[in-house]
């Protein structure tokens, strides 16, 4: 082999095994995790539980029909105010009408047979007292099988007249009961409030609901004065829920406004579900009063709110994303922790932790103010170990001693 090939193939060699000892070099490095840091500070934290329903009027009443029959006039629409008292509907009391007057003549038919009833029971007691008095003073006159026949009679005619008096109450009574049902054919309002619903229109029927079989619900009124918002709460939450925790509620029919409320009642049941949905979770119905309902209000109307439940003025915090969990000193439980950052690497670090803010949790112990914690990526934190080296994200430089 030439001697200037031989020099070729020399540097060939020592610059193959140059860019091999840099690509190492280079590659160890690059293998070095890059994290993002957060200095442990204090801050305050709000605990908030979000929850959806819907708003209604804390006082609604939905009316139904007590008797059935044709609607004759309606006197209000939907989203009409009315008053106490006020005529809303009438329905056609014609075959109450027939009822009544039946009623009455069952009525006058049993008081006729009162007097009636009355009078042959004297006229026995008469026929009673005249046998009595032959008999005592002539017992061959009135045998004793007459005497007691007599006192018979009178005993039953007594029975007889008692009957007809019963029957009188007994009449005056479905008097009662059809009038009552008369009055019934008119509908008036039973709250001030608002008409939220109707459901009948003037020539339908009104159907009475029976036992398995509910009735016509006819339309209903809610008083807009106090609004509420009724949210459903997951079972984990609700013993942190107390009465009179405030709260802020978003409305989707009002964008970019926030209204205050406050808890006014907590379910003490769970709220019945069906299907799947009653086997996956068990939720519990919360009511908010809104402090400040916007005007314009209908019922049903979606909401969305954030119950506070705790907050802390000054409380040292890290990021949500910092915590994991590690095995802990028996390796078998697990605990809670951050790695704070010391030099160019990180120390597993448990802590005991408070309330949880929107992002960050509170530290009750394990750190102090002024730690440098690793806040990210989430993949690295969920593979760093104690103790392995990391490099600030960004700017390639080892992260400072503190």
């Amino acid at each position: 082999m030439k001697r200037w090939m031989k020099v070729v193939l020399g540097l060939g060699v020592v610059l193959l095994v140059a860019v091999v000892g840099v690509s190492l070099l280079f590659g160890n490095r690059d293998r070095t995790p890059e994290v993002r840091t957060e200095e442990a500070n204090t801050r305050e934290l709000v605990s908030v539980i979000t929850a959806t329903g819907n708003v209604r009027p804390r006082r609604q009443v939905n009316i139904s029909s007590d008797v059935m029959g044709r609607v004759v006039e309606v006197n209000v629409e939907e989203g009409d105010e009315v008053e106490r008292g006020m005529l809303l509907l009438r329905i056609d009391p014609s075959a109450i009408e027939a009822q009544v007057s039946r009623a009455r003549a069952g009525l006058s038919q049993a008081q006729a047979q009162v007097p009636q009833s009355r009078a042959n029971l004297i006229q026995a007691e008469r026929d009673l007292a005249r046998l009595d008095g032959i008999r005592s003073t002539d017992p061959n006159l009135v045998s004793r099988q007459a005497l007691d026949d007599a006192e018979t009679q009178v005993q039953i005619l007594r029975s007889v007249l008692e009957s007809a008096e019963f029957g009188v109450e007994q009449a005056r009574a479905q008097v009662a009961e059809v009038e009552d049902q008369r009055t019934r054919t008119t509908i008036r309002a039973p709250i001030s409030g608002r008409v939220t619903r109707l459901n009948i229109e003037e020539g339908e029927t009104a159907v009475v609901g029976t036992m398995n079989n509910p009735g016509s619900l006819l339309l209903t009124v809610g008083d807009l004065s106090v609004i509420e918002a009724v949210l459903t709460v997951d079972e984990t939450d609700v013993p942190r829920i107390a009465l009179g925790d405030s709260a802020v509620v978003e409305l989707d029919a009002f964008p970019g406004q926030e209204f205050a409320g406050v808890v006014a009642r907590i379910g003490n049941s769970a709220i019945q579900a069906t299907g799947a949905q009653a086997r996956a979770s068990v939720d519990f119905e919360v009511v908010l009063t809104l402090l400040d309902p916007p005007d314009g209000l209908r019922p049903d109307l979606s909401a969305m709110a954030e119950i506070i439940v705790d907050r802390r003025a000054d409380a040292l915090a890290v990021p949500i994303i910092s915590v994991t969990l590690r095995p802990g000193e028996d390796g078998e439980e697990e605990e809670e922790g951050v790695f704070v950052v010391q030099g160019e690497r990180v120390v597993w670090t448990p802590v005991t932790l408070g309330i949880t803010g929107a992002t960050h949790f509170e530290v009750l112990s394990g750190i102090s103010a002024g730690d440098v914690v690793v806040s990210g990526p989430f993949q690295s934190i969920q593979t760093l170990q104690d103790g392995d080296a990391v490099r600030r994200m960004g700017n390639g430089a080892p992260t400072p001693s503190r």
